[in-house]
């Protein structure tokens, strides 16, 4: 199976499952792949906006649903729960729309969203316009990266597969940094 053959069959559903998390880096390795004719841009943007927008909904039920209690067997997220509150409080709608650009923030905010008792259509709403907006920048940014390193290299189909594995990396020592290594005491 060559890499082309592997991208078109898997990239979608890769695609899909990194949305559904923390999602930029698969994101903006899709646009690159779109750019690169390996996917269709207009399909990458749907699918992350579907990944996104649906991962958002179930953990906001789950704070709606579970709350305190479930925030509560969360000690290591004490911090950033305590600053999305506080934004919260002051700028609602803001918060809403903008957290989906924060990274770290994606998973915790719609918990603590749904547990402070937030309107679950008023939610979805902004919700909605905010992962659709993500979902377009994040998608095009990638796209665009890909023009920026064919103006460099000008055969750049040669370097895709480490130009790949550069943003994965990032994308990995960013998580590992922020998962891991804050955690430790």
């Amino acid at each position: 199976m060559t890499l082309e053959t592997f991208i078109v069959t898997y990239g979608y559903p890769a695609l899909l499952a990194g949305a559904l998390m923390e999602g930029e880096t698969i994101v903006i390795i899709a646009g690159f792949l779109a750019h690169s004719g390996h996917l269709y841009l207009p399909w990458v943007m749907l699918t992350a906006f579907v990944g996104a927008f649906t991962a958002d909904q179930f953990f906001f039920q789950v704070g709606k649903r579970k709350g305190r209690a479930f925030l509560d067997t969360k000690p290591h997220w004490e911090l950033r729960i305590d600053k999305v509150r506080r934004f919260l409080v002051g700028y609602q709608v803001v918060a809403i729309l903008g957290y989906r650009f924060i990274y770290g923030m994606r998973t915790i905010t719609p918990i603590v969203i749904g547990a402070s008792g937030f309107s679950t259509i008023r939610f979805v709403t902004l919700n909605f316009c905010s992962t659709l907006l993500w979902s377009v920048v994040v998608s095009t940014a990638g796209y665009y990266f890909g023009y920026m390193f064919e103006a460099v290299l000008q055969d750049v189909e040669h370097y895709e597969i480490i130009i790949m594995l550069i943003i994965a990396v990032a994308g990995l020592a960013i998580w590992f940094y922020r998962y891991q290594i804050k955690k430790s005491p």
